[in-house]
């Protein structure tokens, strides 16, 4: 039987291990950490996203356990007055919804789906991937683990080892370093009354000083949800972010002072955020775009391949996308290189320019717009921005994220549910 080597236990790592089960194929996780555990914050999982999570039998009863459909996208100015907002999931046509989740949660639900259905050694912890060799029939894996060295060789190698990936690294030696632009997010969690909808994803503030809130549970007898917030400051010229780390701890006082003018009857932003027990630090990071994520058996998925900035509310959707496509690879060309590059062939470049697009804000684009015309300032948004420019900015982003609302509802399933590498192929 074909077997394939996965390096990252991440979101997408996971998900293709759950689809290279679905078609018949055999396959093994290996994961740096030494223990899964329930990290992060919120996430979103787009419609084009949710299909394929439902194609796998991963359904609401799971996904509700983790966080909640999304309602509505909607864009506020410094003012409070809203720039623009449009439903979301269902409520929008959209034969599936869309939904927020608690990272970890929603992690640590498909480690547990994937020692369910594959068994509990599918998934090999405290073993990280140092480089590949390979030959013209197989790949082999290069491992630092808990042990000490060790070797695993496959007929296939998939590189989800996120944005520090060894694999990528390898495949690109010439690569840039990891990219920042200038801007630093703090992220937190705070048990308060969700606003608008009950269950809407707002992105309020300026482009280059704005703050993301969105709920990723259902509120409570009290009427309390776990609202995730993402606080987003550009530095100027001439300040500067020495820091090394990633996603650090760090004391909410140390920044709440930049948010304190966004208060609004609807809304307290600075007593949000001081109601977190806990903030982190990151920097907006990305990289570059490569020209390609194969190379002979081996491949890159996920943050390993396409690291982007998370102003599109996608980069989990793509890689479960990227994990379906793979799969569907397989299906059509059978177990070896062809397939992977057929994968490469569909994904690599409209993924890379999607890279660039979220640099550029994605649809965080709308506040580049609405400062450039008015300074950020402005008393009918319909002035400044017309409705149909406004809607067809947004759908053209959704068209390059792939979840074009008509496109994505009329589109056939990547993988059918009954569908199976067949003996010949593998």
């Amino acid at each position: 039987m074909t077997r394939v080597i996965i390096a990252g236990g991440g979101i997408g790592g996971l998900v293709t291990a759950l689809t290279l089960h679905q078609i018949g194929l055999s396959c093994t996780v290996y994961e740096a950490v030494r223990e899964l555990k329930p990290l992060g914050v919120g996430i979103n999982l787009q419609p084009n996203a949710v299909r394929e999570l439902f194609d796998l039998g991963i359904g609401e009863e799971l996904l509700d356990r983790c966080g909640v459909p999304a309602r509505e996208w909607a864009l506020v100015g410094l003012s409070g007055a809203d720039i623009h907002a449009e439903p979301r999931g269902l409520e929008a046509g959209y034969n599936w919804p869309q939904y927020a989740v608690h990272r970890g949660r929603f992690h640590m639900a498909l480690y547990d789906l994937v020692l369910d259905r594959l068994g509990p050694d599918a998934v090999q912890t405290g073993c990280r991937a140092a480089g590949y060799t390979q030959t013209e029939d197989s790949a082999t894996l290069h491992l630092e683990c808990a042990g000490g060295p060790r070797t695993d060789t496959a007929d296939l190698l998939i590189g989800a080892e996120g944005i520090h990936s060894a694999i990528r690294a390898q495949m690109h030696p010439d690569q840039p370093p990891i990219h920042w632009g200038g801007a630093l997010m703090w992220r937190g969690t705070t048990r308060a009354k969700p606003i608008r909808t009950g269950s809407s994803f707002v992105g309020l503030g300026t482009h280059r000083h704005r703050m993301v809130i969105y709920p990723i549970s259902a509120p409570d007898e009290n009427g309390l949800a776990e609202i995730n917030w993402i606080a987003e400051r550009t530095l100027g010229e001439d300040e500067d972010w020495t820091e090394t780390g990633w996603f650090r701890e760090v004391p909410i006082d140390s920044f709440v002072h930049h948010f304190e003018q966004f208060r609004y009857d609807w809304l307290d932003v600075p007593a949000m955020i001081r109601g977190a027990s806990r903030a982190f630090e990151n920097p907006m990071i990305d990289r570059d775009p490569v020209p390609t994520w194969v190379q002979g058996r081996v491949a890159l998925m996920g943050d390993a391949a396409h690291a982007m900035y998370p102003t599109g509310s996608n980069g989990a959707s793509q890689a479960v996308i990227d994990a379906r496509t793979l799969g569907a690879s397989l299906l059509e060309h059978g177990t070896g290189p062809a397939a992977l590059k057929a994968y490469d062939a569909r994904l690599c470049e409209p993924v890379s320019k999607l890279i660039l697009r979220n640099r550029g804000a994605g649809p965080f684009g709308l506040l580049n717009l609405v400062d450039e015309r008015c300074g950020g300032h402005f008393d009918d948004i319909d002035a400044v921005i017309p409705p149909a420019e406004r809607e067809a900015f947004l759908a053209d982003y959704k068209a390059a994220a792939g979840f074009a609302i008509e496109t994505l509802n009329a589109a056939p399933p990547l993988i059918g549910r009954e569908a199976r590498v067949s003996a010949t192929s593998a």
